[in-house]
């Protein structure tokens, strides 16, 4: 498998499961129910911000999403969130996911989120996409790539930690931590180029 760029309208309805099955845990209080989310997720994926991987039959099996002055992989505007969540709803989620962004830096590129499907786990792909958008960093003419990664997930953390990153800082939420279910991000930096 080879990484792409971008995914094609009918892929979204799983690239929005896969999402949400990686991120559901930690999104589900603010963007739930499950089903809205699933549909507001479709409509805000950005292709021109996210690298692929497809098995031999061309189904994804993995996606690592960025961040740019430009847009973000999962981006839409409080419209959307209106559209999706009601006048009341929609606003009151954006104002919450606010409270989670960071600042797009210029001297760092921003990976936005890395998705593998549970059944291709353990095959590389995870490893592939972080070596992707360390090459799309690189390409763009960035020295450094950076992510958060959420203290209940050690995986992630293990993971990119054996890639090179190291830790550049830690966010701890306090309060919020019983609206999104975790304590805290570490934000994890890697040279590129």
């Amino acid at each position: 498998m080879t990484p792409a760029r971008g995914f094609s309208e009918d892929e979204r309805p799983r690239i929005a499961a896969l999402y949400w099955g990686a991120f559901g845990d930690k999104l589900g209080r603010v963007m739930g129910p499950r089903r809205r989310a699933l549909v507001f997720l479709q409509d805000a994926m950005d292709p021109t911000h996210a690298l692929t991987m497809r098995d031999g039959s061309g189904r994804i099996q993995g996606l690592v999403g960025f961040k740019t002055y430009r847009g973000a992989f999962v981006g839409g505007h409080i419209s959307d969130m209106v559209r999706h969540y009601g006048r009341l709803g929609g606003p009151l989620r954006a104002g919450a996911l606010s409270l989670l962004e960071r600042e797009v830096e210029n001297h760092r590129f921003v990976m936005d989120g890395i998705i593998v499907a549970p059944e291709a786990r353990g095959q590389g792909i995870g490893t592939a996409l972080l070596d992707a958008i360390a090459q799309e960093a690189a390409d763009r003419g960035f020295s450094e790539l950076r992510l958060d990664v959420i203290d209940s997930n050690p995986r992630a953390r293990a993971l990119y930690e054996r890639q090179g990153f190291v830790v550049g800082g830690e966010h701890r939420l306090g309060l919020l931590r019983y609206v999104f279910g975790f304590r805290c991000a570490t934000t994890m930096i890697r040279r590129v180029g």
